[in-house]
């Protein structure tokens, strides 16, 4: 069964072979729905999807002035349909074609909303009736006015909000998304991706941060060379050590032959002492970077 469009032949061939398929009666109609809910019988679901093909046609078509392809909204509205057929309960009474119309429509709408953009206008049957009712409320009121503040002003009466609501409401929903592959100008191959700019750093920036933790590293160095060997030894083991919990001040205590209290002591001395030369050294270096940073900036405007 083919309950999509065939990819050999045109969509006005499509539209002609589902048209010639002849429409069920409703005796026959409730006795394929019943084999396909009892027993899946697949030439049951064939004949049953393939005389209801005419009504998705017949629905998509009015969705056209969407200017949305209309085998999409067709293949849309197929879902619908075979959506419908997994649900439908023949022991109602209800005619398939009825029960189904409101699945295809529903599958074909949110296509719309979907396609037109992808910028979310709320959610549901919300989105939805926010976007056909403010189009088909404006296309009225633009019939008997083309002045575009009356409009909006009429449009926020009827709806009940603001002109500046309406405003912001109509540019989400009638907005299209725009494809970044598209051509930044008509006289250009250039694409409007290609003009976007690059979040990564620029050569001078990767630079600069190089130089910046170069000179970090060897103040650092510079620094732990001042200390005397246990200080250099408890800052290495605990505060440049990638887990500084990993060895205690009992146990660095132990290792050095002093109290745990004594091994404290020594940390705090030495964290002083890396505070007081680092600061200072850091302030500096920090400074001829900047410079160096806006000299280069400069130069390269």
């Amino acid at each position: 069964m083919k309950s999509s469009l065939d990819p050999n032949s045109s969509i006005s061939s499509y539209i002609a072979r589902v048209q010639r398929s002849p429409p069920l009666s409703r005796e026959d109609e409730v006795a394929l729905a019943v084999r396909v809910r009892d027993a899946g019988d697949p030439q049951a679901v064939r004949g049953l999807v393939e005389a209801n093909l005419r009504h998705v046609v017949s629905i998509a078509l009015t969705y056209r002035r969407y200017g949305l392809r209309l085998a999409d909204l067709i293949s849309e509205g197929n879902v619908g349909l075979m959506t419908a057929l997994r649900k439908f309960d023949p022991d109602r009474g209800t005619r398939f074609v009825t029960y189904a119309a409101h699945w295809i429509r529903a599958y074909i709408l949110d296509y719309v909303i979907r396609a037109w953009s992808i910028v979310g206008v709320g959610a549901g049957p919300l989105r939805s009736k926010v976007f056909f009712r403010l189009r088909r409320e404006k296309a009225k009121i633009s019939a008997l006015t083309s002045d575009a503040d009356e409009v909006t002003e009429q449009l926020a009466s009827r709806f009940g909000t603001t002109k500046e609501k309406i405003s912001q409401l109509a540019q989400r929903v009638e907005a299209r998304d725009l494809s970044l592959d598209a051509k930044a100008h008509d006289d250009t191959t250039a694409s409007i991706v290609d003009a976007l700019p690059s979040p990564l750093p620029t050569q001078e920036e990767r630079f600069l941060r190089y130089e910046r933790t170069h000179e970090i590293e060897h103040r650092v160095r510079e620094a732990l060379d001042e200390l005397d060997p246990r200080e250099r030894y408890i800052v290495t083991a605990r505060v440049m050590a990638d887990d500084p919990d990993e060895l205690s001040l009992a146990e660095i205590g132990r290792r050095l032959g002093v109290s745990r209290e004594r091994a404290r002591q020594i940390e705090s001395r030495a964290k002083m002492k890396l505070r007081r030369r680092l600061g200072q050294e850091l302030e500096v270096s920090a400074a001829i970077l900047t410079e160096t940073e806006t000299d280069t900036t400069g130069k390269a405007a």
